[in-house]
């Protein structure tokens, strides 16, 4: 191609983009008003919800901290009934914390200690109930409460589910302190459905790839007693 074609080339291109700024120009100086409304709306969003969360849920988090204090200390005590529903004076318990501070983190973690206490006091299906409803974010609260709707599912003689829930909370963000305890109730669960295979694939991999925790301790005799 001639240097003149190139030449014309970058002309064309030069004008094209011109063009398209010039129609830019045009519909923004012919919208002006529009694209200002759109604007001032859109900051008036952000500072609202910065307000928002700054006057009330801040304010919010903080007397649900308070109250929740309360409670888990009954349930440190293990007086879950009383963690639970309170003491009917001053301590408010998880599920009142849950519902009256819902849309903060503290009433959705307190969906989880009831949850727990539920599981304490026999009620499964109410624990899977409270299990499901946590969403704070907290990723290791959140497998926490996934391995215990899978001791839910135990109790109520539901393994296979079990099984899932064990199986996905020991694949979450591994660690050295809560991932063998998982494996762990994974591997009595295989057990306990007959699955020996699975149960000692479970096992070696709590020895091999987690040597140092509890479980690895005593692991060496779960392998042999199913190998036997």
């Amino acid at each position: 191609m001639s240097k003149n074609n190139n030449q014309a080339t970058g002309d064309d291109k030069l004008e094209l983009i011109q063009n398209s700024l010039s129609k830019t120009e045009r519909f923004i100086e012919d919208n002006k008003k529009s694209v200002s409304i759109i604007i001032g709306a859109i900051i008036l969003i952000i500072v609202g919800y910065m307000s928002y969360q700054k006057f009330y849920v801040t304010p919010l988090e903080q007397k649900a901290q308070d109250e929740m204090f309360m409670a888990q200390n009954y349930f440190a005590m293990d007086s879950f009934k009383i963690a639970l529903e309170g003491d009917g004076n001053s301590v408010s318990g998880f599920l009142q914390i849950s519902e009256d501070y819902s849309i903060t983190k503290t009433g959705s973690l307190a969906h989880y200690y009831a949850g727990i206490c539920y599981l304490n006091l026999g009620e499964f299906d109410k624990a899977i109930a409270e299990l499901e409803s946590f969403d704070a974010g907290d990723e290791m609260i959140t497998t926490m409460a996934i391995a215990a709707i899978g001791d839910a599912n135990v109790e109520k003689g539901n393994v296979k589910d079990a099984i899932s829930y064990f199986k996905k909370a020991s694949e979450r963000k591994t660690n050295e302190f809560l991932t063998p305890v998982f494996l762990m109730k994974l591997g009595l669960a295989y057990e306990n459905l007959g699955q020996k295979d699975e149960a000692i694939k479970t096992y070696e991999t709590i020895k091999t790839e987690f040597p140092k925790s509890n479980e690895a301790r005593k692991i060496e005799k779960y392998i042999t007693r199913l190998k036997i």
